[in-house]
């Protein structure tokens, strides 16, 4: 039985004068992807910044309704705790963004910041013993925060023997599956990407989607995509917005194959968008 981890209702949002969001009601389903579709400005991405409160960064946007995470207190609401909403709640941006850090310190950065430190900081340390090829690492629970995350975003080969250099030193799919890393280590609940794939070539949109369809055992996904394709791949529930309502939402299967207005139809045809 589906269990649903956000529940959305009559949720609007206005940028000043302008109504951009217009009474949606939406549940997200744990541990499932579900992706938001829609032409630019239809509303997909105000909606999913509503469920980190990230719409607050613009000085002139309201949002009303309400959206409740696991049967707790509207998150929209002025007493909300939005540090304790973001500690759950990870989020993954359109262009790769790390920080001018080392490997390494961009994934240890949300433990960090928890009061996770290591002691000492620095780098993870190499084992002084090997077992054939297999490095004997640290145990420090910050260290294996980082092994842990890395492996999840299926980065871990592709690093471990560079945790030191600059994240900068990364390809741009690299550096993206190292920000879905970092979001990952201090294990949210729910995971938000907004266009992740849409700076990137096909095969590291592939790396990402292998790696989004593996992470959804562990984690509730919300993923805001333009590419038609990419959300038949791998979601399992979709939500088509236009002009700031959501028009439809089902099993991904059924509005593709059967959608149940004209207007949805054309879109996933291709008609526009």
């Amino acid at each position: 039985m589906s269990t649903t981890v956000i529940d959305s209702r009559d949720v609007h949002v206005w940028y000043g004068p302008f109504h951009a969001l217009k009474g949606v009601t939406l549940p997200i389903v744990k541990h499932e992807i579900t992706a938001f579709i829609g032409a630019s400005g239809s509303g997909k991405s105000t909606f999913l910044r509503c469920f980190n409160r990230m719409i607050d960064t613009v000085s002139y946007a309201r949002a009303e309704g309400e959206i409740q995470m696991n049967g707790n207190p509207n998150i929209l609401t002025k007493d909300t705790d939005v540090i304790a909403l973001r500690s759950k709640v990870g989020m993954v941006f359109q262009n790769p963004a790390p920080f001018p850090k080392s490997i390494y310190e961009n994934v240890a950065y949300g433990l960090e910041i928890r009061g996770h430190k290591k002691p000492g900081g620095g780098l993870l340390q190499w084992g002084k013993r090997r077992t054939g090829e297999e490095i004997e690492w640290s145990k420090h629970p910050v260290d294996m925060a980082v092994v842990e995350a890395l492996k999840d975003a299926a980065l871990w080969d592709e690093v471990k023997h560079r945790l030191d250099l600059s994240a900068y030193r990364l390809s741009g799919g690299q550096q993206q599956r190292l920000c879905i890393a970092r979001a990952i280590a201090v294990k949210p609940e729910i995971l938000l990407l907004d266009e992740p794939c849409s700076e990137l070539d096909p095969i590291s949109t592939n790396h990402i989607e292998q790696t989004l369809l593996k992470l959804k055992t562990k984690y509730t996904i919300v993923i805001v995509t333009h590419n038609l394709h990419q959300a038949r791949r791998i979601s399992d529930h979709l939500a088509f917005f236009h002009a700031g309502e959501l028009i439809e939402w089902g099993r991904t299967k059924d509005v593709f194959e059967s959608p149940k207005l004209s207007l949805t139809r054309d879109y996933v045809a291709g008609n526009f968008g």
